[in-house]
């Protein structure tokens, strides 16, 4: 990843440290505040899963390193691969910039407290609840779409050259 982008990945990580440190001063872990009445909701939640929850049900002592270094490693494998990559390739950099930001919000909150902060809570009435999600499994989202779509946008000229 070039320089620049680091920027980037540093907004990301104190917009995240920010939101669940105040998550974490003014809320309860039991308490919910409705924002737009039954659909989106702050709810504290400590997860000490993986994404949706999964694996939180496992009481490893080994878990928080396992997760720790799936984490680093792709760290290590974003850095790289983004410095390796054309300057030119702006929406590339972006999206590694944003998805690493995210990563590392997560694997902080893993290496502080043991469990990562999660407080949005989408939900339509009483039927539908999607997990709660955090500021940096956001980031992580929004950056994979992007990296997606720079993937798609980059393909197109490789399928015209192979088709000739």
């Amino acid at each position: 990843m070039k320089q620049k982008y680091y920027a980037i990945t540093l907004f990301v990580l104190l917009l995240d440290h920010l939101t669940k440190w105040a998550v974490r001063a003014k809320m309860d872990p039991r308490s919910a505040i409705e924002l737009v009445p039954n659909y989106l909701s702050l709810s504290y939640v400590q997860n000490s899963g993986v994404a949706f929850g999964m694996l939180a049900d496992i009481d490893s002592v080994w878990k928080p390193f396992m997760l720790g270094s799936i984490a680093l490693v792709a760290v290590v494998v974003i850095v790289v691969y983004g410095s390796r990559m054309p300057v030119t390739r702006k929406l590339l950099q972006v999206a590694l910039a944003i998805t690493l930001g995210g990563i590392l919000g997560n694997f902080l909150d893993r290496i502080v407290h043991g469990f990562v902060v999660d407080f949005i809570e989408f939900h339509i009435h009483d039927s539908f609840y999607w997990p709660n999600f955090n500021v940096a499994d956001s980031a992580i989202t929004i950056g994979i779409a992007l990296l997606l779509l720079d993937t798609i946008k980059n393909s197109e000229p490789a399928q015209e050259v192979q088709s000739q």
